[in-house]
């Protein structure tokens, strides 16, 4: 039956754009598509700020809700998703494409119930795909055998995205840049992998295969192939690790294995390359995660692109810290991708407990932030499969807590990004009753990213109407512009409660129990800005403000 406005019903409704100022990201750039609208979730995820409580009155106790809803709560709260040798997902290489599903469908179920909000999931593990490609061959990963298609034919991204979006979780694609092949591979190579097409791409290491770095024909496959998914599916983000040149291996002896890389350097000394052997295979590495930078924001500028390096720069920064030193044996130069802002989020590896000094997580946290001059998104990894594990590497889920609080008091840090999945599957040491009670109590919405280009979110338009199942609160917007999410904020006689649903929502119920006073309901566009707000008054309630 049709709703009825409750005006007709005897409440009075007033709705009324309130004028405060909300940051605005500039328009797409002419000629680049709008984002596309979210589908229907399955459910809205609830953000609850406490109210301040009054003094104690013989009359009443009573708490006391500010009038206007407070800001929304922000903080990337990541997992990684791995692939490679079936850490994460699929959990078997001989699983039916049923079987693929419901675990995937479960395990953004577990992320959605811990109230986090993005999956770092990973497509590409070695020069391999977990969805449809034409430029590599299908991940043996996901259905036994390199270059085979699931039957009954499915595509996971495209599936994983859907699903994702529709729990309120960004879904950032990971790949790895130049592995080709695992040590735990089983699978013959495909006739399409790339060491079967261009062998002479492709350097036998450490019981790896792995494209080399100093060929430009690498570099133009690797950016091919993202740029490629960035085009194709709807992600939200673009994501690679901390694996460049390989992590060194001894011989017998000790000594360190050479990576062999003869056939690009010599190339390059006698096209007149005048520097040094490492400062070369640093600068390869640097083209890439420009060009990466580069190439994923004119495909599609609101997509964000991050890196997740390891954890310390160089040994000496800060001055305690000792251990591997990145810079000189991945040919990583971090620090130097973030301070040029070549990343919108930058994801270090701080896999060290906060007590253990020459590693210390607080400060080689407080340094990355020193570093990044150009304000990039600072969200710290943390290794939180070992939390609650066995093993000298082990630490207490009371430690990976003490990590969380740790980056909330560190100025300039808004998010943790967990290693990995399956410890949250298993709820290993009741880690998950553990957050869920602590520091992931309440959700919270994934922080802005003003830099980046994308449509300014629509203003939206709101009335409420009654009908035979409880009022429902009808959506529009002014123009013909989608928002990517709609932040519905109820103000309660104890609380406001934030509730996030997709911009494609028309009509929504309010939750039955929850007697609001007042409604505030924001847009929110792609990059997270917030449209000016606009309030719904239940001026018939006794408890109204």
């Amino acid at each position: 039956m049709r709703g009825r406005d409750l005006i007709a019903a005897g409440a009075l409704l007033t709705v009324s754009a309130v004028l405060a100022c909300r940051p605005s990201a500039p328009p797409v750039a002419p000629g680049e598509p709008a984002p596309a609208a979210r589908p229907e979730p399955t459910r809205p995820t609830p953000v609850e700020t406490p109210g301040r409580t009054a003094p104690a009155t013989p009359a009443r106790v009573r708490p006391v809700v500010s009038a206007e809803a407070p800001p929304l709560a922000r903080e990337f709260r990541g997992v990684w998703v791995a692939s490679v040798a079936n850490i994460d997902w699929p959990s078997k290489r001989s699983l039916s494409t049923a079987e693929q599903q419901a675990e995937l469908i479960a395990l953004l179920d577990r992320a959605a119930a811990l109230k986090l909000n993005a999956v770092l999931f990973q497509i590409r593990p070695a020069a391999d795909a977990l969805y449809a490609s034409k430029i590599e061959p299908w991940s043996e990963y996901l259905t036994g055998a390199q270059g085979r298609a699931p039957v009954p034919f499915w595509d996971p991204l495209e599936f994983a995205v859907k699903e994702a979006h529709a729990r309120n979780l960004e879904l950032h694609a990971w790949f790895n840049p130049y592995r080709a092949r695992h040590t735990d591979a089983k699978s013959p190579l495909s006739s399409t992998h790339i060491a079967r097409t261009n062998p002479s791409l492709v350097k036998p290491y450490a019981g790896y295969l792995w494209m080399d770095p100093g060929e430009p024909a690498v570099r133009a496959r690797t950016l091919r192939v993202v740029l490629d998914v960035v085009k194709r599916y709807d992600v939200d983000g673009v994501h690679i690790d901390d694996y460049f040149y390989p992590y060194p291996e001894n011989d017998r002896r000790g000594r360190a294995i050479p990576f062999p890389d003869d056939r690009s350097w010599k190339r390059y000394v006698r096209e007149g390359g005048d520097l040094s052997r490492a400062d070369w295979r640093r600068r390869n590495v640097d083209l890439l995660v420009e060009a990466l930078d580069d190439g994923v924001h004119k495909t599609k500028p609101w997509v964000r692109f991050g890196i997740s390096p390891f954890g310390i720069w160089r040994p000496g920064y800060p001055t305690q810290v000792r251990g591997f030193d990145a810079y000189e044996k991945l040919y990583a130069d971090a620090r130097k991708w973030l301070r040029e802002g070549w990343v919108d989020y930058f994801t270090p590896q701080l896999y060290w407990p906060t007590t253990k000094r020459e590693q210390a997580y607080p400060a080689l946290l407080d340094w990355w932030v020193g570093e990044n001059v150009m304000g990039r998104h600072m969200w710290p990894g943390n290794f939180t499969s070992r939390a609650g594990g066995v093993g000298s590497g082990a630490f207490s889920v009371g430690e990976l807590v003490e990590q969380i609080r740790v980056t909330r008091l560190q100025e300039g840090a808004t998010g943790n990004v967990h290693f990995s999945m399956k410890s949250f599957l298993t709820n290993q040491a009741g880690m998950n009753d553990t957050l869920l009670v602590g520091p992931y109590a309440a959700p919270a919405l994934v922080p802005a990213t003003p830099w980046l280009e994308a449509a300014a979110p629509p203003l939206p338009t709101a009335r409420l109407s009654e009908t035979s199942t409880g009022t429902r609160l009808l959506l529009r917007t002014t123009g013909t512009a989608v928002p990517w999410q709609y932040a519905i904020r109820l103000r309660t006689d104890t609380a406001w409660i934030t509730m996030l649903v997709a911009g494609s929502t028309t009509s929504w119920a309010i939750p039955k129990g929850t007697t609001p006073t007042a409604l505030s309901i924001v847009s929110l566009n792609r990059v997270g800005t917030e449209s000016l707000p606009v309030t719904v008054t239940f001026r018939g309630r006794s408890d109204a403000p």
